[in-house]
């Protein structure tokens, strides 16, 4: 055992001891409880220059009562906390939705999971709820009946409720107003209010803002919820045995999936949807025939609304049956080929510029098409601005508030944003979730007034082939760029 001073700075540690038989590095140790400073940051002068952690000391040379230079920066002081410790159950409930990162559930009032998943998915659409929180208590046109005002307002204030409250909430005055306006959600079965269809539930609603939330003789929004969820269908009718042929157009606020033993994928069921036949009346024949309907898509929502069609009448048990089948959707979905050939034109340069900007990511060069562009003058966003019928948006807004000179374009890739889901066999009774990303990305299912985070590779699992939960509506929200 040694014993040695050492100068550090201004100040001089005497006596201190080195067990010689321990490796350098635990007087290091010691010498980092006097000064703080620590070992990696230590430079101690010895013969032969600077003393190694697992050095030899005999080869090294000190002596009993030797001086030893050290320099290095000591660590900073951890200072207490100003503040002890905050639970988030004492944060103010703002603070509180911040951290928890996903806003409130909803009790179920009896029978109400199809009306809370349906509320879920639709509160997920940051663009419906700015135009429901500009809709006013007096803001009732002269055209709009007093159920749909007081179902709107009823939305509106719910719609608040789940983002100020991390408490699960009571949508009682929503439900209310809901079965005023359509009756049918009424309905008791001994005394009991019973099941319905969420679907159906997700259709009204939408109909009901869809007409209070028109903005006659403004500019802006003339159509919220034509902006957001309208689909433009452009459809061919050609009756084979007459060789008649017509053609029509028409907005839907949901695609349909058709499903049969050929339909494995969305993607099928989405092309068995867009073709139909109809019974009618031929004036060329003089008697009823059968036509052929085939439809494109000529405009592309903000926001695309799928239905699973799972459910039909079985007329063998006088009840709705459900179709159990497995059909698998993609979190990312490219509808280019279900669109019209004028539509598909429009399409092309922000595909491109979408492909460049993504190869930009993984490092690739621009196609030589684009590469001429600026990349100011080109940027990936989320659908913004309100979408016309040829799938082109309105002129973008700067962050000042000034209007600039470019337009958001839709490209035909959605990504998929909520997730409806059916438990059971039967329509008139199971159960309903929603499942909702978050703006941080992470899922959310809502169970009711249970919400459970869950992982995003799950999510793609709701797709049937049993008892478990299976999805019914998806949603998925555009994909644009700036130009």
């Amino acid at each position: 055992m040694l014993t040695v001073s050492v100068k550090w700075q201004k100040e001089v540690f005497t006596a201190v001891e080195i067990d010689t038989g321990q490796p350098p590095y635990v007087f290091k140790c010691q010498l980092y409880d006097l000064t703080g400073v620590p070992p990696e940051r230590q430079k101690i002068m010895v013969k032969g220059g600077l003393l190694k952690d697992d050095a030899d000391w005999s080869t090294v040379g000190v002596k009993q009562g030797q001086k030893l230079m050290m320099m290095g920066t000591a660590d900073e002081v951890v200072k207490a906390p100003e503040k002890g410790p905050v639970f988030m159950e004492d944060l103010p409930e703002e603070e509180q939705l911040v951290s928890l990162g996903h806003s409130a559930g909803l009790f179920n009032l009896g029978n109400t999971c199809y009306m809370n998943s349906t509320v879920q998915c639709l509160h997920s659409v940051p663009e419906l709820k700015s135009a429901l929180v500009k809709y006013s208590h007096s803001g009732r046109s002269n055209d709009l009946d007093q159920t749909s005002h007081m179902l709107t307002v009823a939305t509106r204030d719910l719609f608040g409720e789940l983002d100020k409250s991390v408490k699960p909430v009571a949508p009682m005055q929503f439900w209310m107003v809901l079965r005023k306006k359509y009756p049918q959600f009424g309905q008791l079965h001994n005394g009991v209010f019973m099941q319905q269809d969420a679907e159906e539930c997700w259709t009204q609603l939408l109909y009901t803002l869809s007409q209070s939330l028109r903005s006659p003789g403004s500019s802006e929004n003339l159509d919220t919820v034509k902006d957001l969820f309208s689909i433009e269908l452009a459809s061919r009718i050609h009756c084979q045995e007459s060789g008649e042929e017509s053609s029509e157009t028409e907005s839907v606020y949901s695609l349909k999936c058709h499903i049969s033993h050929e339909v494995n994928h969305l993607h099928e069921g989405l092309k068995h949807g867009l073709k139909s036949e109809l019974e009618k009346a031929s004036p060329a024949l003089g008697c009823s025939a059968i036509y052929l309907k085939e439809s494109r898509i000529n405009g592309l929502p903000r926001y695309l609304t799928i239905q699973f069609v799972r459910f039909f009448w079985k007329r063998e048990s006088n009840q709705k049956a459900k179709i159990l089948r497995k059909v698998d959707y993609p979190l990312e979905l490219d509808v280019y080929d279900l669109c019209s050939d004028e539509l598909r034109k429009q399409l092309e340069g922000p595909r491109q510029i979408l492909r460049d900007e993504e190869g930009k990511k993984l490092g690739l060069k621009a196609n030589k098409k684009s590469s001429g562009s600026k990349d100011d003058d080109v940027k990936m966003t989320d659908a913004e601005g309100s979408s016309n019928a040829s799938g082109e948006s309105s002129v973008t807004t700067s962050q000042e508030g000034v209007p600039s000179d470019k337009e958001t374009r839709l490209t035909g890739i959605y990504d998929l944003v909520a997730v409806l889901t059916h438990k059971g066999r039967i329509a008139d009774s199971g159960h309903y979730v929603a499942w909702v990303k978050q703006e941080g990305g992470k899922w959310i299912e809502f169970d009711d007034d249970n919400p459970i985070p869950q992982r995003e590779e799950d999510i793609v699992k709701l797709s049937g082939g049993g008892d478990w939960h299976m999805a019914y509506i998806c949603m998925y929200k555009a994909r644009s760029v700036s130009m």
